[in-house]
This record gives C-alpha cells, sequence and structure tokens, in this order.
C-alpha cells in the first residue's frame, strides 16, 4: 500500500510531527511505501529510511539557499519550539500564500508518489487542501484529529474567524473517516465537528524501537552529558512544548514543595513560554532547575530512563505521547487526570492528579521519589510495549486505509487501489 501523510508541523518538536514520522517509518517496516508533505524551517532535516520528504519551506532562524522559501515562519496552533507564529496572526495574503505553497506541493507529491490513500493530519487547512486534491484525482483520504485542531476552530470562532472551519469542514466531508487519538478526543471530535462524523479512535503510537528501557544507563553520566555536573540522587522529568496548555507554569510552583539538595528537575522543550518560565522560576525559588532546550529523541530516551518520575502537567492533553515514551522507558508518570491521559495512566504506571493543583502535583513527586509509593519500572516498560508501540498499530490503520479504499473502489471512482492478493494496479 502507499500512503501519502500530510501534517501541519515539521517531524520533530510537535506531538503530531512524532506521530506522522513514527507512522510512516512503520509502514515502511511492514513493506508498504510511505511519504509525507510537511513544513519546514532549516536547511538540514531528519531523513528516515524509505520514506519520500516533500517539504515546504517557511523562515526560521536561517535563510536556505535553493528553495522557494516563504518570508513567514510555519503556523501553529498554539506554539512549537521552531515556531510561535499562530495560525489566528496570520494576513489575509499570507493565508493565501500558505495556501497556494501547499496546494502545489501536495498535487505535485499526489503525482509523483501516486498514493493509493491519503492521511491527513489536523481536520484544519492542509487535510481540506488535501481532499480537495483527492478529490479532483479520486484517491481516498482519512484524517487524525490530533486535538490542537479543535482548540484552534474554537479559538477562531471566539475571534469570529472562520478560516480552519471552513477548510475542516471540506475535510471532513470528503474524508471516509476522523481517526481520533483518545476518548477524550474522540468525544471532543464529534462535538464540534458534528455527530455525523465517522469518527474512529486509533490510540496514539510509540516508536519503541527509541523508547526503550535501558538498565545500563549511569544516571550521572547522563547528567553530565547535559551539562549537569552534580550527581543528583534523584531526578524529575518534563518533556513536551512550553505552551501554556502544558502546564508547565504548575510544575514550576510545585518544585519548591518537594525539590532538595539531591533533587534536580529537567524541562526538556522550548517555546515562546521560555523566557517567563524562567522568570517565575526564580521568583518562586526553584533552585535545582534546568532548561535544556530542545532534545532529539536518542537523548529524551536517556533523559526519561534515568528519571524516578515524568511528569505531565496538561491543562488538557488529546493524548499525552510523551507519557507513553516515558512509560516505554520504564519511567513512573505523574498526570493530570484530565483529556486522553487518564485512559492508560493509571496506579500501576503512575498516579493522576487534578488540573491546576500544584500542591497534589508536589506531594505526588514526594513520594514517587522518596520511595513512598514504589512501581515495578520493568512491567511498567512491557504494558507501554505491548498497548501503545506504534508497530502494532498499524494494523489498525490499515484496516481504515483499507476501508476507504474499498468504498470508493465500489462506488467505481479509485484511480489506484490495493489489493491484498494482487498488488497494485492502475484502473
Amino acid at each position: 500500500m502507499r500512503v501519502l501523510l500530510v501534517n501541519h508541523f515539521p517531524l520533530t518538536g510537535s506531538g503530531s510531527g512524532v506521530y506522522t514520522a513514527n507512522l510512516a517509518r512503520s509502514l515502511v517496516k511492514n513493506g508498504d511505501k510511505a511519504a509525507i508533505v510537511f513544513p519546514e524551517n532549516r536547511s538540514e532535516y531528519e531523513h528516515y529510511s524509505g520514506v519520500d520528504l516533500y517539504p515546504v519551506f517557511f523562515k526560521g532562524e536561517e535563510d536556505i539557499q535553493g528553495v522557494n522559501q516563504s518570508d513567514m515562519n510555519f503556523p501553529c496552533f498554539t506554539t512549537h519550539p521552531r515556531s510561535v507564529f499562530n495560525f489566528m496572526d496570520m494576513t489575509d495574503a499570507q493565508r493565501k500564500e500558505y495556501e497556494d505553497k501547499f496546494r502545489e506541493e501536495i498535487g505535485r507529491a499526489i503525482d509523483e508518489f501516486k498514493p493509493d490513500i491519503v492521511h491527513a493530519q489536523h481536520v484544519w487547512t492542509l487535510a481540506g487542501l488535501s481532499a480537495e486534491a483527492c478529490q479532483k484525482r479520486n484517491i481516498p483520504m482519512v484524517v487524525t484529529c490530533h486535538g490542537t485542531d479543535l482548540m484552534g476552530i474554537v479559538n477562531e470562532e471566539k475571534a469570529g474567524v472562520n478560516w480552519g472551519r471552513e477548510w475542516a469542514k471540506k475535510a471532513s466531508s470528503y474524508a471516509d473517516s476522523i481517526i481520533t487519538i483518545s476518548e477524550d478526543s474522540h468525544n471532543l471530535a464529534k462535538k464540534i465537528l458534528g455527530d455525523d462524523i465517522n469518527a474512529v479512535c486509533i490510540k496514539n503510537g510509540v516508536d519503541t524501537g527509541i523508547f526503550v528501557r535501558d538498565t545500563t544507563l549511569d544516571r550521572a553520566t547522563v547528567l553530565k552529558s547535559l551539562g549537569i555536573e552534580k550527581p543528583y540522587k534523584h531526578v524529575v522529568s518534563f518533556v513536551g512544548k512550553l505552551a501554556d496548555f502544558k502546564g508547565v507554569d504548575v510544575l514550576i510552583d510545585a518544585i519548591p514543595q518537594y525539590e532538595d539538595e539531591d533533587t534536580v528537575t529537567l524541562i526538556a522543550g522550548n517555546g515562546e513560554l521560555r523566557e517567563k518560565l524562567k522568570a517565575q522560576a526564580e521568583r518562586v525559588g526553584a533552585k535545582n532547575l534546568v532548561f535544556l532546550g530542545n532534545q532529539p529523541q536518542t537523548v529524551l530516551k536517556d533523559i526519561l530512563n534515568v528519571a524516578d518520575v515524568s511528569v505531565v502537567p496538561s491543562r488538557r492533553e488529546p493524548f499525552g505521547l510523551v507519557a507513553a515514551e516515558a512509560m516505554a522507558c520504564g519511567t513512573p508518570v505523574i498526570a493530570t487526570n484530565e483529556g486522553g491521559l487518564p485512559d492508560f495512566v493509571h496506579d500501576g504506571v503512575g498516579i493522576l492528579v487534578p488540573v491546576e493543583d500544584s500542591e497534589a502535583l508536589a506531594q505526588a513527586v514526594h513520594s514517587s521519589i522518596s520511595g513512598e509509593r514504589t512501581f515495578d519500572r520493568a512491567a511498567i516498560s512491557r504494558e507501554a510495549q505491548a498497548k501503545h508501540s506504534i508497530d502494532k498499530k498499524v494494523g489498525d490503520f490499515k484496516v481504515a486505509y483499507t476501508h476507504a479504499i474499498d468504498k470508493m473502489r465500489s462506488a467505481g471512482k479509485v484511480r489506484r487501489y490495493f489489493d491484498v492478493d494482487d498488488g497494485e494496479h492502475d484502473l
């Protein structure tokens, strides 16, 4: 099967980017073909064996030679480690440029790669553009709703804007199914997009080839590799972008309540709130706190492995991929009891706390690092590997793909289709 994936963000730095890259690589491992259309603002970016890439270039920190680079950075729903430009801040001219650049690249990718199906990420502009391109060429499509797209629709409508909503309508009316990533996002998608959408829940998946328990790692050595000379006895980690809905400010308020001279808190990630959060940390007296900035997944794996706990204090997390990644490393998770996190964070793998409650968060961290609460790290890793591996979810995606292809094929409209017995054919 040939699958073209389309995403609104680069393939690192955000949950949907990681989701897209993980799925593409797992499809290739499964013997399928995959390609990705995505925005990029660097000349050097990640490549994946067997995956065809179609980047659309935007202006970040460098001028990229030899490409048609936009003067604006790629827009976001909230913030991204490499862009703080918001969809809400776009002018009409910028929206048109964004549409034109992706309309051209999506069309080019479809015509060159010749996919059996297009899988767009986010029920938003690029999903609508993908629907437009697929409809012209009789190609089936599915869309994954990641949750931040729903936030975008709500925020736009509060401001009296309907740009994203209009594209979302086009996407959801053409797509065979809207794939949701948690029970919470499933219910929210139906509420915002309409009960009549064909919503299918396929929960997020972890690259368990990277995120795996590693008992050979030495905590002091990992800390030293991060520029931290002191061999702290306890490590508390946060991984994610520094955006308001991630609740990092709640974590910082909690730090003085649990930290001591033997405990360090590591914040891995970046975003528009970095300086504000640093000022907050100084104000509340969080002494042993280190902002690490963006880190590659291989380094995040090491951080999670040596951490006593990984904290996910989000105000509302559509799924919480970083929690599943931590669990795959055998690390217990302290997470909020909102959004998609309660779907898989339970007493055996961590602790759920109320949103906005720094005291409860601090108590949960303290109980974990003091030994009051103990966890079987090997069992946590086994559970995550069994339930959250993206490789084990590929079959669920292919069921959704095959349903969409067969539906169009039965209507006599599919130009290309996948047949289990005979392979690919042109009609």
